[in-house]
């Protein structure tokens, strides 16, 4: 059995190594299996049977691990997109569709300073892969799906997954500070200090599956709130 972890630029394997009985501790070892990134904070595969790792990398990369080797031209490149200018902004999460080898598509979820002045944003974007390489995204596919404005250069959540219902799950943060000050978290009007679930399937730019908690409780509820 063998599971990725990261971290302090290196990605390693964890190889159980022996379980003989109920009672006896296992024996593990850590196996350096590719080195040299910058700041990564997330490591996927892409669920098509080829084997490789993408390591996501703060800065606004995601990077290709295949064989052991890791490849010089980075899978994605949007550091110019990326507002990275807080120790906790930058290319925060991805996930791969269910139906990746099928349609390419994947999703990031990444802050961003718009033009102007304003406050920057999470967004939530979906990519996809080139057509002539698997090996690179293409990088004028983007599509945002949703995006919503930080209060803070902190806690700005960022990690999403596919559930195994086939909706897309997305760790908002609570906006930043410290203590949450505007009580983000505790107003259902407002996307930040939740879970959401939305479905990417479902409609343009996504859709909202019915059986989420506050679908068509009013009030000003945020129906992508699970």
């Amino acid at each position: 059995m063998k599971s990725a972890v990261f971290g302090a630029g290196a990605v390693a394997v964890l190889a159980v190594l022996s379980c003989a009985a109920a009672e006896t501790r296992a024996q593990v070892a850590l196996e350096l299996a590719a080195d040299g990134f910058s700041r990564p904070v997330a490591v996927r595969h892409a669920g098509d049977g080829s084997g490789r790792l993408f390591v996501v990398e703060q800065d606004g990369r995601i990077v290709v691990v295949e064989n052991g080797t890791v490849r010089d031209e980075p899978y994605l490149d949007i550091t110019s997109q990326v507002e990275n200018g807080g120790n906790e902004q930058g290319l925060l999460g991805l996930a791969f569709h269910p139906d990746y080898e099928q349609n390419g598509f994947f999703f990031v979820d990444y802050t961003h300073d718009p033009a102007g002045a304003g406050p920057d944003v999470t967004r939530v974007s979906r990519f996809t892969v080139s057509a002539a390489d698997p090996n690179l995204a293409d990088p004028g596919s983007e599509v945002v799906l949703l995006q919503f404005d930080q209060d803070f250069s902190n806690h700005n959540g960022g990690d999403i997954h596919f559930g195994p219902d086939g909706f897309l799950y997305i760790a908002t943060g609570d906006g930043g500070s410290a203590r949450d000050p505007n009580d983000r978290a505790q107003d259902l009007g407002s996307l930040l200090g939740k879970l959401l679930r939305i479905d990417v399937d479902g409609g343009e730019p996504y859709g909202v599956p019915a059986d989420n908690p506050f679908v068509g409780v009013g009030g000003g509820f945020r129906g992508e709130i699970y």
